[in-house]
């Protein structure tokens, strides 16, 4: 991904692991050192790191830098249930026995996987197309290229509009909106609950979404808001397409009623407010059904739920 004009990935290796730090992001750009395990358990507890194969990716170096491998990949694997990319990956280290050349190869996977997402995904993309995504799935979330960005960086040079959801509690739209700038694409950032409304406009021609954990019936789990706006868009006429790897693939879970969704800290929520409510819930993802979207992109093709 660009970064003031220089190509950067979201974490690296260099004899610790180094990570944007997106807490800071878009007013800081600052770097994080992971240098033991139990930092790389804490900027993914944190959300140092976020986006589910960014995840898989910290968590293979984590695994990597742990002296005590069975420990490790139970202090990983309790940092965020749902993103099934983390599991993948502690599982991947854990049979090859955590050497750091394991998870140099497996990053590298990972970004390949995205790459060939956006090919495969930015055929989709018509010139002038207006596409709306939730949440962040660009290079931050996944090292580079990203999943459902991906296909809109390749389909950049077709004067395509991005409209960007703010995507409360943590606002990870302003992550989606800080890339694109970079980029030079054009957006904007739109309130969440503002998405209807420029559907019904017939201002949006597409949405692509990410996904943190996909069921063997197709069903996806994805950031809090996702369930909705693929509502919207079927009763819209618009086609709804998720962009995630194969290791987002759960096979071992039916459909999506299985998949344990978290739940945060109610300070993401009431941080902004004087007031606080007596009792606040703070799912971070939802369920969208199966039957709500028109295709997954993966780096092996396009599949059809």
């Amino acid at each position: 991904m660009l970064v003031e004009g220089k190509e950067m990935r979201s974490l690296w290796w260099d004899g610790t692991l180094k990570l944007i730090d997106q807490r800071k992001l878009p007013f800081q750009l600052k770097i994080f050192d992971a240098s033991s395990v139990e930092k790389v358990a804490y900027a993914i507890k944190k959300m140092v790191v976020r986006g589910a194969p960014a995840i898989g990716c910290a968590a293979a170096y984590g695994m990597a830098l742990a002296e005590d491998k069975e420990k490790a990949a139970r202090m990983l694997k309790r940092t965020r249930p749902t993103a099934h990319d983390l599991f993948y990956a502690v599982d991947y280290m854990t049979e090859n026995e955590g050497r750091i050349e394991a998870a140099h190869r497996y990053v590298e996977d990972i970004v390949e996987k995205c790459r060939k997402i956006g090919e495969i995904g930015e055929k989709l993309i018509k010139h002038g197309s207006r596409i709306l995504t939730h949440c962040n799935a660009g290079a931050l979330a996944t090292v580079d290229w990203g999943t459902a960005l991906a296909p809109i960086r390749m389909a950049k040079d077709r004067e395509i509009f991005v409209w960007v959801d703010e995507t409360r509690p943590r606002l990870q739209g302003l992550l989606t909106s800080w890339e694109l700038k970079q980029e030079g694409i054009k957006h904007a950032v739109i309130a969440d609950n503002a998405a209807g409304y420029f559907m019904k406009e017939g201002e949006v021609d597409m949405v692509i979404v990410g996904a943190d954990r996909i069921a063997s019936n197709h069903d996806v789990a994805n950031k809090i808001g996702t369930y909705e706006k693929a509502v919207l868009a079927k009763e819209n006429g618009i086609p709804f397409y998720v962009a995630a790897p194969i290791s987002t693939f759960d096979e071992s879970i039916s459909d999506g009623k299985k998949i344990k969704i978290e739940e945060r800290d109610a300070e993401e929520v009431t941080k902004i407010f004087d007031y606080i409510p007596p009792e606040i819930r703070n799912p971070a993802f939802d369920i969208t059904p199966a039957e709500y979207i028109t295709g997954i992109i993966t780096e092996k093709g396009i599949i059809k739920p």
